[in-house]
């Protein structure tokens, strides 16, 4: 099929729903913040300086949904606005401040010009709705935009309710088809978590191919002749791809992967908690906790000295350094697996978004070098997997069936289920079958009651989000995600006891609904058993 070897890059690109209106500011809104000022928007003008130059890049970027839904919500804009304006006067104070300091200060004036820029593209050429730039290249054909679970839902969990897996796609196409005019061909499994009866389930939506994770696709039924280098065909004709596990390992692993390189930038190290109290007073939290400003003048430094200044020009050298590796050792990888299956495989590289930019500050940068140092090698070249999978043929793929599986701890699903999340299933599980038995008991309402089955959906989905496992599990902000589960099914309770008593408060169910306003043409009837 191929004439050269393929490199597919995919970028799941997902925050949890953090949207709290009823505060003035709040702390977990920070991580939406983050990811489109440090990740998203330089993304995009990624996008645009390689087009300019007629660099040729495709990539595969993946939007949740709930990630797209606040892309576009009024509040969250605002608030974003005044992050920026909140970050750009502190610049200002932090290049006066640094005046006397010559290598910070060029730092401080980096970071204050990166944000004022950025604030500039998201008000005035993307006119804040960046979903319209990334349509813009996936017309192109430079980016192809996959979709995954409503909210994030990790789906072997609820694979007893094959209402819900339906509620969970059926709100993913619908969202997806509404912003970008046509239907996802591939899809993301959320923490991509596998399980062999969501086979049968993808291929009823027409979804084309998926992503497994490594030991997801080599452990399967029967063993993959040619490894993760070539895609396989599931039993019910869907193409599978497994993540290439030394290219994940290059970028993900903490001790030895580029983004722990002592000259880039030290992510954890920030001026916000290290400045006086009273520099502070936009990134104090009501009780006087501190929290990031942007503004990190450390590299990360050998572990035991002392932490040196960071330099953006020897990391910009080590960035051309670690692409050119990262090639050439998926170059010499596929040409041993050649050797072996006698044919030119395609490595697929699947990492969280959010690495590039917020956690790995040089990460678009890598990116950037990435496609222009492959666009000067001959025998290899980027593609995206729906144009990789258009071309196949299929019927001579090997037919197999992978393994249950995730690229959470230790390969599996520890990471969501262990005791310090378990107490949320029951409670989830008991909120999935009510809202089935709603939507068989009320098949035709409209009204105020059909606007309360509809919030009643939105409550049980949000509730399934895998993020507020992992982060129990991870023990940060653990209250956070707590609250959301327990606000969640609170609120879906209330709406089946008042369901039960025919008698719904308008006011409350009005403020819950502005409250929780994600997927706002949800369809209560998408919990129906299939007939």
């Amino acid at each position: 099929m191929n004439d050269r070897y393929s490199l597919s890059l995919v970028l799941h690109a997902h925050v949890p729903f953090v949207r709290q209106p009823e505060y003035p500011r709040f702390l977990e809104e920070r991580w939406f913040f983050d990811a489109l000022l440090e990740t998203y928007l330089p993304l995009i003008t990624m996008f645009e300086r390689l087009d300019a130059e007629r660099i040729p890049f495709h990539i595969a970027l993946v939007l949740s949904p709930t990630l797209s839904h606040m892309l576009q919500d009024p509040l969250l804009i605002e608030r974003f606005l005044e992050y920026l304006d909140q970050r750009i006067v502190f610049g200002l104070s932090e290049v006066d401040r640094t005046r006397s300091q010559p290598d910070i200060n060029r730092l401080a004036r980096m970071y204050y010009d990166r944000v004022v820029e950025a604030k500039a593209l998201f008000t005035g050429r993307y006119e804040h709705n960046i979903l319209k730039a990334l349509d813009f290249y996936q017309k192109k054909g430079k980016i192809e935009i996959l979709t995954t679970a409503a909210t994030h839902a990790f789906l072997p969990f609820y694979i007893a309710y094959p209402e819900d897996i339906q509620a969970q796609l059926e709100v993913a196409i619908s969202s997806h088809r509404a912003l970008f005019g046509r239907l996802p061909q591939g899809f993301w499994l959320p923490e991509a978590g596998w399980h062999p009866a969501l086979d049968e389930v993808l291929r009823s939506y027409n979804f084309n191919y998926t992503i497994v994770d490594t030991h997801g696709l080599l452990l399967g039924n029967p063993t993959p002749q040619k490894g993760t280098f070539a895609p396989v065909r599931s039993p019910s004709g869907m193409v599978i791809y497994g993540r290439d596990l030394k290219a994940s390992r290059a970028i993900w692993d903490p001790d030895v992967g580029y983004p722990a390189d002592p000259v880039y930038r030290d992510f954890y190290r920030d001026i916000g908690y290290e400045l006086d109290q009273d520099l502070l007073e936009a990134f104090l939290e009501p009780n006087g906790e501190r929290t990031p400003t942007g503004y990190k003048y450390w590299a990360i430094t050998q572990r035991g000295q002392i932490k040196n200044l960071y330099n953006p020009d020897l990391a910009a050298d080590r960035v051309r350094f670690h692409a050119q590796s990262f090639l050439a050792d998926r170059l010499k990888q596929l040409q041993e697996a050649e050797q072996i299956t006698g044919e030119k495989g395609i490595s697929v590289c699947a990492y969280n978004a959010d690495l590039f930019g917020h956690r790995w500050f040089e990460g678009p940068q890598f990116l950037e070098v990435l496609f222009r140092e492959a666009a000067e090698m001959e025998g290899i070249g980027f593609v995206n997997p729906g144009g990789y999978t258009n071309k196949l043929e299929k019927e001579q793929l090997q037919k197999l069936m992978p393994e249950f599986s995730s690229w959470g701890l230790n390969g599996y699903a520890e990471t969501w289920l262990d005791s310090s999340n378990d107490w949320m299933y029951p409670h989830i599980l008991r909120a999935i079958e009510r809202m089935i038995e709603l939507a068989e008991r009320f098949p035709n309402d409209g009204g105020l009651k059909e606007r309360t089955l509809n919030q009643a959906a939105r409550e049980v989905l949000l509730a399934q989000s895998a993020d507020w496992a992992a982060i129990q599990h991870g023990g940060l902000s653990s209250t956070f995600a707590r609250y959301m589960v327990e606000d969640c099914i609170q609120n879906f309770t209330t709406i089946y006891d008042s369901l039960g008593s025919n008698y719904i408060s308008t006011e409350w169910l009005t403020q819950l609904e502005r409250k929780h306003n994600i997927f706002p043409d949800i369809n209560y009837r998408i919990f129906r058993k299939k007939r």
